[in-house]
């Protein structure tokens, strides 16, 4: 009998593939072979980013199936990308399956995938197959999701899931508060996009009952709360803190590794790493302000600029910037974010607050700007300013825009207050601690590879 065989899929963001892709490097340590489905755009992207050099380690194979848009359709309006999916892909995995079956002769001995990719649960069941559920954002966020039906019963969302009120709500007395405005599903793009992803999440919720096991990147230590609300959600995390030196795969876009050496140059706590996810969009005025900010602390920074980050097709930067900032400032397309984070030349973290981010800033005791642009990221803006305190917001003017002067005095704020720093180390402790050989993570991470083998 040949190693156990486990089909791993992904929701095609960049936010999900990375933490996916972490797991699948775990599990290819212990003996695993794994096929990794990525969506056939995502997959080309992700082998252009690899440039060729497919070092994936021994047992993990690439593969990919139809999202069911066209090519040159728009992956970032999440509805139709979601609704599309659900349509096309649960056929296309079976017959994947099987040919896997087929050609190689052996079982697949488990599915893993995303909780939007809840489809996948009822290919495996009908399929014979075990199941999982990997959750690669915060526990309290699936908490949200997985409470929907006392939500509505409680008047606290409608049908479509609007709030009905926009207030603060604690799912228990001892999570952290949730604006209704900023649910998951409820800040994603207009109100049709809305509505689809919460019909979504609906029925992802019933399909969910199928699965054998819920892990989740994040640590009991990080959400005591989440964990005792639901604990059938067993963490594994926070991964990003038991591979901080290691070689991160599924980027989309290729790194631009020089930064490192820049980095090398930069005294110790010095440099404010700027970075912004795979998803945010700032208009000219906005993202003007964010260069102007950094341009007026005198501070060095590291800014990952996407090529799509701004509204604007042609170069957005204020005039004279790059020349004046010449000397402190490097601006690149993608960073290596988490050999950047652990670099010694990092002082903050300017950050949209996705999970990954979130973790990997915390696994390096980096402190946190915190400037959310949608989903999850404004409960994770929560548990970094409010919950572990290792961050600070950004506050926004009459217009909505977060100015220069306020970026400015934030920075030097954060970069300054000790206290924020001696949290920001013992966060680092307890997440490093829970995937330790003892820690409560690293348990159960071993416990579900048993049950995998079993």
């Amino acid at each position: 009998m040949g190693s156990p065989h486990i089909v791993v899929i992904p929701y095609p963001a960049q936010g999900h593939v990375i933490p996916f892709m972490e797991l699948s490097q775990c599990l290819a340590k212990q003996g695993f072979r794994i096929t990794f489905v990525n969506t056939e755009y995502n997959h080309k992207r992700v082998l252009k980013a690899l440039r060729g050099d497919i070092n994936l380690g021994g047992g993990i194979g690439l593969v990919s199936l139809p999202d069911g848009l066209e090519p040159c359709g728009d992956r970032n309006e999440l509805g139709k990308l979601s609704k599309a999916i659900f349509q096309v892909m649960p056929e296309k995995l079976e017959e994947l399956i099987d040919r896997i079956s087929m050609s190689e002769g052996e079982k697949i001995t488990c599915i893993i995938t995303d909780w939007s990719m809840g489809w996948a649960l009822e290919v495996a069941e009908k399929m014979k197959i075990r199941r999982a559920i990997y959750w690669p954002a915060a526990a309290a966020v699936l908490c949200s999701l997985i409470s929907i039906p006392k939500l509505l019963r409680d008047g606290i969302i409608d049908g479509d899931g609007t709030p009905l009120n926009n207030q603060m709500i604690q799912l228990a007395p001892t999570m952290p508060a949730m604006d209704t405005a900023n649910f998951a599903w409820a800040c994603l793009g207009d109100f049709t996009t809305q509505k689809i992803i919460f019909d979504l999440t609906v029925k992802t919720n019933e399909a969910a009952k199928m699965a054998d096991r819920i892990i989740s990147n994040s640590a009991y230590d990080l959400e005591p709360g989440a964990f005792s609300f639901a604990p059938n959600i067993l963490p594994i995390g926070p991964l990003q803190a038991s591979n901080r030196l290691g070689d991160q795969l599924g980027y989309f876009w290729p790194e631009d590794s020089t930064c490192l050496k820049w980095l090398d140059q930069q005294p110790p706590k010095s440099v404010v790493y700027v970075a912004f996810g795979s998803f945010t969009v700032f208009d000219k005025t906005q993202f003007q302000e964010l260069a102007r900010g950094l341009e007026l602390s005198s501070r060095s920074f590291l800014w990952v600029v996407r090529p799509d980050i701004t509204t604007e097709t042609n170069d957005a930067y204020p005039e004279g910037f790059q020349e004046r900032v010449a000397t402190r400032g490097r601006m690149v397309g993608w960073a290596p974010q988490q050999k950047v984070l652990s670099h010694p030349s990092v002082s903050c973290f300017l950050s949209h607050c996705g999970w990954n981010s979130t973790v990997e800033g915390v696994s390096n005791g980096v402190p946190f700007l915190c400037w959310p642009y949608f989903a999850d990221q404004f409960l994770n803006e929560t548990y970094i300013c409010d919950v572990w305190k290792v961050g600070l917001k950004f506050d926004k003017n009459k217009c909505g825009i977060i100015t220069r002067e306020e970026i400015k005095k934030k920075v030097e704020t954060v970069i300054c207050d000790e206290k924020i720093k001696a949290r920001a180390a013992e966060l680092k402790r307890l997440a490093t601690q829970n995937v330790g050989e003892a820690g409560y993570s690293s348990q159960n991470l071993k416990n579900f590879i048993e049950w995998i083998k079993s």
